[in-house]
């Protein structure tokens, strides 16, 4: 069920200095609100009998453990939670390991935390926060290669700013990236993502990219 109101954020997050810089520009949003937060994976695990959040940001090296642990049980726990993992592992075994245990988004700690503000919103609205670096990664090693030439797609009617935010999506683009090449809002971009993921019917940037190689976007990009 969709909450209405701030968007309830919950951070697993054992740096202080992070933390308080996520904290920071969650408060500095006005639409959002840092509800839970928790330095391990035991506190992590018992703050999800105590508190229900809209996005739950999870960093996979734990003190005590792996992140990958609260990820599964919050997917379980929170079934409309968006779980975003942010942290310095890059590693395809720790990017596919999360994804398989719920993570609707990954993010590296390079992104800024105001940059990070925006993808929270975009995972809220449905969209999946993936950096550049792990939907490469994904799309070279997940099945996403070129599929067989004789089973083309179905055309698909996208207008032609829709086609240009899929090219972008489909190289790896975030949000506030897309919305800087094209000269438009955030807001205008996840819009039209949300009518690419219906007309697709797709669910995630991941099979949106896919279907974009499917039709020649990338190649012709």
């Amino acid at each position: 069920m969709r909450h209405n109101g701030p968007i309830r954020i919950g951070l697993v997050e054992d740096e202080a200095e992070t933390c308080r810089a996520i904290a920071d520009a969650i408060a500095a949003a006005g639409d959002m609100a840092l509800v839970a937060t928790a330095a391990s994976r035991e506190e992590a695990l018992h703050c999800l009998g105590r508190y229900e959040t809209d996005v739950l940001l999870v960093d996979l090296g734990l003190p005590d453990g792996s992140g990958l642990d609260v990820i599964g049980a919050a997917a379980v726990r929170w079934p409309d939670c968006a779980i975003l993992v942010s942290t310095i592992f890059g590693d395809e075994a720790s990017i596919l390991r999360a994804i398989e245990a719920g993570a609707a988004g990954y993010l590296l700690k390079d992104i800024e935390a105001g940059e990070l503000v925006g993808e929270i919103r975009t995972a809220h609205a449905g969209g999946s926060s993936i950096s550049p670096m792990v939907a490469r990664l994904i799309l070279g090693r997940v099945g996403y290669s070129e599929p067989p030439r004789t089973a083309p797609p179905q055309p698909v009617d996208l207008s032609s700013r829709e086609l240009d935010v899929l090219k972008l999506i489909g190289k790896g683009f975030m949000t506030k990236e897309v919305a800087h090449i094209l000269g438009i809002s955030d807001h205008t971009v996840l819009t039209f993502v949300r009518r690419i993921y219906r007309k697709l019917g797709v669910n995630s940037r991941i099979e949106a990219a896919a279907m974009a190689r499917r039709m020649g976007l990338l190649r012709r990009a």
